[in-house]
């Protein structure tokens, strides 16, 4: 599905951002990595649940997280456009069944951004528990034969945190998907990994996409 920003005729348009994990040290850094980004008379705000797991891992996880998001769109029903900062569609269906703005994750607006490369790509994501929802989510979207899908084997608290250990698990997840792979596009799978599109592209010499900046670029027009 092709989302359009929803045009507000009537003042300045406010996107909602959620991470639907408790972790508020992940939500400020997302805070800071949105400023600035807002197109001009938008505003965009980040929020997350005071509820609810600290990290998404597992299925029950994802279920508890859900249910929270959910709620927070509920509690703003007047914002201009939703963008679920979370490597999956957490609560994505049930709140466009509550809102006429569009709601957009990041795993959407990343795969559909790797698949306009027109080359075979690969996500890298974190835990191994993630792998078979991102599975679901190329097939839901159309690119489950363009792409693989590697986690780093990682709590999302820890490649968040960026600890050295879970700072060599990335590392060589990205150079097997360099290898062995052969892709040319990776794609970051966790909003661990946002902002880092380019120090990474830098880093190892391939385009990264950000799934999180290609969401809000959606919504906000920029793209």
């Amino acid at each position: 599905m092709t989302i359009s920003p929803r045009v507000n005729a009537g003042g300045p348009r406010t996107i909602l951002v959620i991470n639907p994990n408790t972790n508020a040290g992940l939500t400020d850094r997302i805070r800071g990595q949105l400023s600035g980004r807002n197109a001009p008379d938008t505003a965009i705000e980040v929020t997350n649940p005071e509820e609810g797991p600290h990290s998404i891992e597992t299925p029950a996880d994802r279920a508890i997280a859900s249910s929270q998001v959910v709620a927070l769109v509920e509690a703003r029903p007047d914002r201009d456009a939703y963008v679920l900062a979370c490597f999956d569609d957490v609560g994505v269906d049930e709140a466009r069944r509550l809102v006429a703005a569009p709601v957009l994750s990041m795993a959407q607006a990343a795969i559909e951004a790797a698949v306009e490369t027109g080359e075979r790509f690969t996500i890298v994501t974190t835990v191994d528990g993630q792998v078979p929802a991102i599975e679901a989510l190329l097939t839901k979207y159309g690119a489950g034969e363009l792409s693989s899908v590697r986690a780093c084997r990682v709590g999302v608290a820890d490649a968040a945190s960026r600890t050295a250990e879970a700072e060599e698990l990335l590392n060589r997840q990205i150079v097997k998907a360099i290898r062995s792979d052969g892709s040319r596009t990776i794609v970051l799978g966790s909003g661990a990994y946002s902002g880092r599109a380019d120090e990474l592209g830098a880093r190892y010499g391939v385009s990264f996409v950000d799934g999180l900046a290609a969401a809000v670029d959606r919504v906000t027009g920029r793209r």
